[in-house]
């Protein structure tokens, strides 16, 4: 899965699911071996992170909404990803 993003410790992740269960746009993010996915809105679809990582997860999604629509897009029709800039 390939990794569009990491910062203070969080990977987000993206990648193909043509047939995934979650049937929206969305992202995998990991901190310490938990895991959430979040929808381009930054509602959790399922799992859960430290309430302080996840407030930084939503404010990346919040940031980077435009750009998680076009790499999902990309990924989506096999065409790859850009990665898309940490939270500093």
């Amino acid at each position: 899965m390939p990794i569009i993003s990491s910062f203070y410790g969080v990977v987000i992740r993206m990648y193909s699911e043509p047939n995934s269960p979650h049937k929206l746009p969305h992202l995998h993010a990991e901190y310490q071996g938990e895991e959430a996915v979040y929808d381009f809105d930054g509602n959790v679809i399922e799992g859960q992170l430290p309430m302080a990582k996840a407030r930084l997860v939503v404010a990346w999604i919040t940031i980077h909404k435009k750009s998680l629509a076009k790499n999902w897009k990309l990924l989506q029709n096999g065409k790859g990803f850009e990665k898309i800039t940490p939270l500093q």
